[in-house]
């Protein structure tokens, strides 16, 4: 199966158009207003227009209720909903029978005992995401540029897809594929000039810097 890149915070017709022509698989946008890349309905709705047909498109939200979900994906039409706050299985399922898409489940890690969550998540959800714990006094939950030791996934025995975020750059996303395996990897800050701010030249080095590293690995 070949590599999935998510570009996740776009908010302009610009860098999206530069994330899909450079061959993204999954664009990501987030309705969360803390966030310096959360965009309002209006712009999702014209966004989500403009990736139609040309790649997956992700609503991230983190706790959010019903109403919010609802209106999310009201705007953007998702193929998949990205929830990356304290989202509890239970509440996973609700979701998913409710709004009848799937879940990508965001897992914060620091350390091994941050795994333990994982069977019960993986349960429930589509798919997973292993990002970086946040620190205790972060306003957001991603989003941060910061890694994680990715060692910890290192002999993961996952049946569901995973992806692998937090603190990736075009220098050193190889590295974490060689020693995570994941199936994809999911880069917000990594590819901006300023926070929030996506540039161009940046996703595609990225995009670039992925491909190089799945052909790499499987020779």
């Amino acid at each position: 199966m070949s590599l999935i890149v998510k570009i996740c915070g776009l908010s302009t017709r610009d860098t999206l158009d530069a994330a899909l022509a450079a061959g993204a698989e999954m664009v990501g946008f987030v309705f969360f207003p803390p966030s310096p890349r959360h965009v309002g309905l209006d712009l999702a709705r014209e966004l989500g227009r403009q990736a139609k047909g040309r790649a997956i498109k992700v609503a991230l939200s983190v706790d959010a209720d019903d109403a919010l979900l609802g209106n999310s994906i009201d705007a953007l039409q998702p193929q998949i909903l990205q929830l990356h706050g304290h989202e509890s299985v239970a509440r996973i399922r609700d979701i998913k029978q409710k709004f009848g898409l799937p879940v990508m489940k965001a897992l914060a890690v620091e350390t091994r005992a941050d795994l333990a969550a994982l069977p019960g998540y993986a349960a429930v959800c589509d798919r997973i995401l292993f990002d970086a714990k946040p620190p205790k006094d972060a306003t957001r939950p991603g989003g941060l540029g910061a890694p994680f030791d990715w060692q910890l996934l290192e002999g993961l025995d996952l049946k569901l897809p995973f992806m692998v975020s937090g603190g990736l750059n075009a220098g050193n996303v190889a590295e974490a594929l060689r020693i995570t395996h994941a199936g994809g990897v999911d880069i917000s800050s990594g590819v901006e000039s300023a926070p929030g701010i996506k540039d161009p030249d940046m996703i595609r080095a990225f995009i670039r810097a992925a491909r190089a590293s799945e052909e790499m690995i499987a020779s």
